[in-house]
Parts: C-alpha cells; sequence; structure tokens
C-alpha cells in the first residue's frame, strides 16, 4: 500500500516537471525504481534546459569559474600595482603615516597620539610609522574594544602576537555588552578594535602641526 502511494505521488511530481533526482530527495526511492514508474513520462528539451540551468553543481562550477577568473584578474591588477608603486623610501613612509592619521588617528585627545582600528596590518604601519620618531615598542600602550561574548584572553592574545608587544602593556579591555553575535556587519570585528597609544605632548603637536600644514597646502591644490 505504502509502495504505491509512493507511485502516485510520484506521478503528481513527475507531471509538476521535477526530475528523478529532486522526486528521489522528496520520496527515497531510489532512481532504477523512478525509472521504472516513470519510463513514458519523459520531460521536455525546455524543462530539461531549465532543470541544468538550477543544478547546484551547475552552479558551483560557474561560480568557481568566475571566482577563479577574478582572482587571475586581480593577481594582474596585484602585479602592475606593485611594480607603479615600488619600495617605500623612508620620507614617504613618513607622508603616508601622516595622511592615515590625518585620516584615523585621535587628534582632539592632546598629548597623546593615538589609532584605533580592527585592522592588524593597518596598525603594525602605525608602529612602524611611529619608529621614524625614534618611539619604542616598549613605551607603547595598547587597549582593546571587545564585545562580551568574545574569548578576551584569545583576543589579547591575538594582537600582542600580531603586533609584537607583551601583554604587560595592555590596558584593561574595554568590554561592550553588546555582543558581537547581534551584529549583521562582522567584518573586521573578529578579533575586537585594537587602540595603540603613545603619550607624548611633543610629537602630538608635531603631528597636528604637519597636518594643519598638509591641509593649507591641500587647499591650493588646482582641482
Amino acid at each position: 500500500m505504502a509502495r504505491k502511494l509512493d507511485k502516485q505521488k510520484a506521478l503528481i511530481m513527475r507531471r509538476k516537471g521535477m526530475s528523478y533526482s529532486q522526486i528521489k530527495d522528496k520520496l527515497g526511492i531510489s532512481k532504477s525504481t523512478l525509472s521504472g514508474w516513470l519510463y513514458n513520462m519523459p520531460l521536455s528539451e525546455k524543462r530539461i534546459r531549465e532543470l541544468q540551468a538550477d543544478s547546484p553543481i551547475r552552479i558551483e562550477r560557474f561560480r568557481n569559474t568566475m571566482r577563479a577568473k577574478r582572482e587571475a584578474r586581480l593577481e594582474k591588477v596585484f602585479q602592475k600595482v606593485s611594480k607603479d608603486i615600488g619600495v617605500f623610501s623612508e620620507r614617504e613612509i613618513f607622508l603616508l603615516g601622516l595622511f592615515l592619521y590625518w585620516g584615523e588617528g585621535t587628534k582632539m585627545q592632546k598629548g597623546s597620539v593615538v589609532l584605533t582600528n580592527t585592522n592588524p596590518s593597518m596598525l603594525k604601519f602605525f608602529i612602524k610609522w611611529l619608529e621614524l620618531f625614534n618611539v619604542k615598542r616598549k613605551n607603547l600602550k595598547i587597549k582593546l574594544h571587545l564585545y562580551s561574548d568574545m574569548n578576551i584572553k584569545k583576543s589579547i592574545g591575538f594582537w600582542s602576537k600580531e603586533l609584537k608587544i607583551p601583554v604587560s602593556q595592555f590596558r584593561k579591555s574595554y568590554i561592550k555588552r553588546t555582543k558581537l553575535s547581534s551584529i549583521t556587519y562582522k567584518n573586521g570585528f573578529g578579533k575586537g578594535t585594537c587602540c595603540v597609544m603613545f603619550d607624548n605632548r611633543d610629537l602630538w603637536e608635531y603631528i597636528v602641526m604637519s597636518l594643519k600644514y598638509i591641509s593649507r597646502i591641500s587647499n591650493n591644490i588646482r582641482p
């Protein structure tokens, strides 16, 4: 009786244009059995093309092909960029650091040179830039902004390793009560936000006046 009912269901599904694989997944009936039941119910060429277009394997193959093309295209762009940019001179690093601080650095905290970001590479560059001013890593302070459902110890270890700064130089982390799992846009927040600080009035004033100079000459650049 159950077999007869399955056959009736299979016939109905076939009339709706379902493939053997789709019916098999729904009813758990082998393709050989379905072939015997539905041999006189072939699908139209149009429907076959539709099923092929919707095939997960075909879609995945298409995605992989497009991904490979995109990666190959970006690799060519990267190679061109590598030649165009080349190696940074010390002066270029100095200027790049100023523009980074202009966009991302703290200006209102007088006497403290501070950069906060979620990107380890950006903070590594910032530390490298500070070395131009003879700032030693041992004089830097680190503070993390984390979420309550994060592994605090693991996050601190991550940033300590990435920045090559011992945990002893880390201030108490700021823990947000909001959970990371409640944030819809998580890109870049996996290890929290890291704040690199160096307290020095003279350097802060030098940087701020440098930015003032850059702003002034930028106003004289013709569009």
